[in-house]
């Protein structure tokens, strides 16, 4: 979790990889910043502090000041975030249509209409506004990177366009200059105004691609209601969500959601929770039952006491992971912000080389050429695609993770999950349902109607932990209590007690031998086959003779055999570490089709057999439920936790299941896979559109087959590369995992 010195902010204003980096570079170059990252897909960065003496508007301040701006509103930084976003959506769409609009006439009379009259003049006058207004963020932002000595995308389309442009108006007012030296004085209004036109698109497409990856928060955040009805002197009042405090009673009526975590306290109802287990199954409360947030009541009414509100409520601990996931970075990222930084300055040094070789060996358009292959280098060598192809990959697997019920809380574990080659499973919780239920009942006398009322009551008064499986496998009857006497609670041993004077016990076979209870040999057999399937035998006799014998266990989930079977398919060694003896776990590795298991192991026994897989080589996925398995989770190199488990070991492990089905693990190793790929994807074609075109662009084809890029062509391209990186990763929504 986020300690109380690292916060996360919303920033605005990037609008490449590089810009990313400008603003980390930044933070972390503020005294007193111990550490920071910026997440280009995600728009938002992490601050980490030495000390609490520095204030967010100091930091928003710094940020400002190249540029961009920190969202540092405590109330709602995300609804703020979203408006800026959508001003932003909208003010470049708006952006887009009219330096189209103006863009065609240039086009037309550039490449079609020649030789009109004043068509320069007519061409000038459509392009400065293209470049002035309704460009003038890429000037004004490489003018602020350029006060920091820094560089970003912005930089190459202001120098690009705005040489072009400042060429084109130099031989528009002053033709002679050229055409007393024999050349003729060539115009690029064109290219300046369908490059600012071209790019524009490109940005608008990839805020509306990038608004689609973190869908999956939107869906979470909707599952909160915006307003709630508490009860306050016995009347009912609405008050918005924000207001409730602990404490409170709230009302929830048929049909709406549950506002916060909390604990029954009046009427009953069954409520739909498969947000959190994935269970179809609605789930019944009654007085004392916990309820938590984003749930969705059916046809009861109940009322209940708010525990948890605001941020401490199960579903915003899931949208904060699930936040801090999408805005982790994967350790490919951490190579690719490192070149997206020199890449800027590179490609300007590449422009500046390929305007002195065609100046010097150009021929009789030497200058003409140079200029145009200059540009069109600047214009092509986006590093958007290079920053988006990691990102916009992590932050769909994260919401296509919690989609499926599996939470990550950073891209690291997400990339490194589909390397891993040895499974740990945690028996208890993990393999198993966690709880004692009753398997078997038998009984040996066949007039047993007051007998279930009897042995129901009896275990509702005794205090051992296996009484509670009993009683609940009996309660799915027609049970009820009656009333006994001489109730005694026999240490190590069970309970008696009298009905209608007649001696009623209930415990383990010891307790029968010193009533002088005699088994016949069928019950004898049968509980020793019991016993052997790792079953805890319990027997019900009145005072002379065997009524029942009871089979209790901790039984096997009903997905975990197939579960371990597909992790054995994908060539998983997978082995299963457990407290509980020998036997038991015997019987369960059977069950479940394990032949790699150890026995009474200890906390740090499973912590230590991680350390030794990973000595041979192994990258390790540790799955647990239990605070006696965080020391083991912390070691492994994929660690997961089951969402029912410990708080604790929810906390250590890098993604948790909210499901009980241990099926989310393959799931999860398979998504980690899929991503990766679309990682690998992304990574390709930006690196391969920048290692082709860039040369292209330079006019390596001229001395071959006298073909130059048009910069326009250039502008295309760039803002194609980095839509179809953002696509390639919206594919994998819709694979399965």
């Amino acid at each position: 979790m986020v300690t109380s010195n690292k916060q996360t902010y919303p920033v605005s204003g990037m609008s490449c990889a590089a810009c990313a980096v400008s603003v980390e570079s930044t933070l972390k170059a503020i005294n007193g910043v111990k550490d920071a990252g910026v997440n280009f897909a995600t728009q938002s960065a992490w601050v980490e502090l030495e000390n609490g003496n520095i204030t967010p508007e100091e930091l928003q301040s710094t940020v400002r000041s190249i540029g961009y701006d920190l969202i540092i509103d405590t109330e709602d930084p995300q609804a703020l975030q979203e408006e800026a976003q959508l001003k932003k959506y909208q003010e470049i769409k708006k952006r887009t249509i009219w330096s189209s609009i103006l863009a065609v006439p240039v086009v037309a009379v550039g490449m079609l209409f020649t030789n009109i009259p004043y068509g320069e003049w007519v061409s000038m006058t459509l392009t400065t506004p293209i470049l002035f207004y309704f460009g003038r963020n890429f000037f004004i932002n490489a003018f602020r990177q350029a006060k920091h000595g820094m560089a970003n995308m912005d930089t190459l389309v202001a120098l690009s366009t705005g040489i072009a442009f400042t060429f084109s108006v130099f031989n528009t007012i002053n033709p002679e200059f050229w055409i007393s030296k024999g050349l003729e004085a060539h115009v690029y209004y064109e290219a300046a105004a369908v490059i600012i036109a071209f790019i524009s698109l490109g940005k608008l497409l990839e805020e509306r691609a990038k608004s689609n990856t973190s869908s999956a928060i939107k869906k979470l955040m909707g599952l909160q209601p915006k307003t709630v009805i508490v009860i306050i002197e016995d009347q009912e009042t609405e008050i918005p969500i924000a207001s409730v405090q602990t404490g409170y009673e709230i009302l929830v009526r048929p049909g709406e959601k549950v506002p916060v975590d909390g604990k029954v306290k009046e009427g009953s109802s069954y409520i739909d929770e498969s947000m959190i287990t994935g269970e179809p199954i609605p789930v019944e409360k009654q007085k004392g039952g916990k309820v938590f947030a984003g749930t969705i009541n059916q046809k009861g009414s109940f009322r209940f006491i708010a525990e948890k509100v605001g941020s401490d409520t199960l579903l915003a601990q899931i949208i904060k992971m699930v936040q801090e996931a999408q805005g982790s970075k994967a350790p490919v990222q951490k190579l690719v912000d490192k070149i997206a930084g020199i890449f800027v300055p590179v490609v300007m040094v590449i422009s500046i080389i390929t305007f002195a070789v065609w100046m010097i060996a150009g021929g009789n358009d030497a200058f003409t050429h140079a200029l145009l292959t200059s540009i069109t280098v600047l214009v092509i060598a986006c590093p958007c695609a290079l920053g988006l192809a990691t990102p916009t990959a992590i932050m769909v697997g994260v919401g296509k993770g919690a989609e499926n019920n599996i939470l990550i809380k950073d891209a690291e574990s997400l990339e490194i999950a589909h390397k891993v080659d040895a499974i740990i499973l945690d028996k208890t919780g993990t393999i198993t349902e966690g709880k004692p239920v009753v398997t078997d009942l038998v009984w040996t006398n066949h007039k047993i109607e007051k007998l279930y009322d009897i042995l129901y009551t009896l275990e509702s008064q005794s205090e051992h932990p296996l009484a509670e499986a009993v009683v609940s496998k009996l309660r799915e009857g027609k049970t009820e209590k009656v009333q006994l006497t001489d109730f005694n609670s026999i240490t190590g041993k069970g309970v008696s007690a009298k009905y209608d004077s007649t001696l009623y016990l209930i415990g383990n076979k010891r307790l029968l031998e010193d009533k002088n209870i005699s088994l016949n040999k069928q019950m004898i057999q049968t509980a020793n086959q019991w016993q052997t399937d790792a079953k805890t035998v319990v027997y019900f006799a009145d005072e002379n003779e065997l009524l029942a014998v009871i089979a209790i266990a901790d039984q096997v989930k009903p997905t975990s055999r197939e579960a371990i079977k597909l992790l054995q398919n994908k060539g998983i060694e997978v082995y299963m570490l457990t407290g509980d003896n020998r036997e038991t776990a015997t019987a369960i590795a059977k069950q479940v089709g394990l032949s790699h298991f150890k026995s009474e192991v200890l906390p740090a026994d499973k912590a230590d057999f991680v350390k030794e897989l990973q000595r041979k080589g192994h990258i390790v996925a540790m799955v647990g439920d239990g605070i006696n398995d965080s020391h083991a989770l912390a070691q492994a190199d994929v660690s997961i936790a089951m969402g029912k488990g410990s708080d604790i070991a929810m906390d250590v492990a890098k993604m948790t299941l909210i499901t009980s089905d241990l099926k989310s693990v393959p799931k999860a190793l398979n998504l980690s896979g899929k991503i990766v790929d679309g990682i690998r994807q992304n990574l390709f074609w930006a690196f391969v559109y920048n290692l082709i075109g860039i040369p292209i662009a330079a006019g390596i084809l001229y001395p071959v087959n006298g073909f130059l890029l048009d910069p326009m062509i250039a502008g295309a391209a760039m803002a194609l590369s980095s839509v179809s990186v953002v696509s390639n990763s919206l594919r994998l929504k819709a694979a399965k995992i």
